[in-house]
């Protein structure tokens, strides 16, 4: 049996630069479970607490993001440290000689991480060229994300925001589920953190 899978994503204030971990708040995470979709939003700590705690109840399994590696994992802890708020997610790095600049591996309680875009990127972009973006492979595919203009973030009101957060966790989590049991092999947990 495998283990469930929880897509992942964060939606950051775009009000400011929203790639700044050092300006921007967390607006809005979405964690799509095998049971539906999880949405927060409101005051930033909040979002952050109760992400935290939904990641503590769910059954051990693996968090799935789309370049969470590179943006959505470290986005997090650094808001986290910046608003005092203690989060079960530990990070690390393979080292500079394997590791990309600015990628991590992750672990959230129970939960291993895996990075769809990075496992896609391995081998469906490198064979035939594609980019490998959450929402032009997602059409590649049949699916159908939620399409807003990314730099308007700030503006959208609540309901739009939920849809496409939801969304795009949905879609990293079918993504990774389409290519079962082959992608197990990319969790961050056959990467074990090197000793301190």
């Amino acid at each position: 049996m495998s283990p469930p899978l929880y897509g992942l994503d964060i939606e950051t204030d775009t009000s400011v630069d929203g790639l700044d971990p050092s300006v921007s708040p967390i607006v809005a995470v979405a964690v799509a479970t095998p049971d539906g979709d999880r949405v927060f939003q409101g005051p930033e700590d909040l979002v952050l607490h109760r992400t935290d705690e939904l990641m503590s109840e769910l059954d051990p399994g693996i968090v799935v993001t789309w370049n969470g590696s590179g943006f959505d994992l470290p986005f997090l802890t650094e808001r986290a440290r910046r608003l005092g708020v203690t989060l079960g997610l530990d990070l690390w790095d393979d080292g500079p000689e394997r590791t990309e600049p600015g990628v991590v591996r992750g672990r959230w309680y129970a939960h291993d991480h895996l990075d769809g875009y990075r496992l896609y990127r391995a081998d469906v972009g490198r064979s035939l060229g594609f980019p490998c973006g959450l929402k032009p492979l997602s059409r590649l595919v049949g699916l159908a994300p939620v399409e807003v203009d990314r730099s308007c973030i700030h503006l959208l009101d609540d309901a739009a925001l939920e849809a496409y957060v939801a969304s795009d966790a949905r879609l990293a989590r079918e993504l990774v589920l389409r290519r079962w049991p082959v992608a197990e092999r990319a969790t961050d947990g056959c990467h074990p953190r090197p000793p301190d």
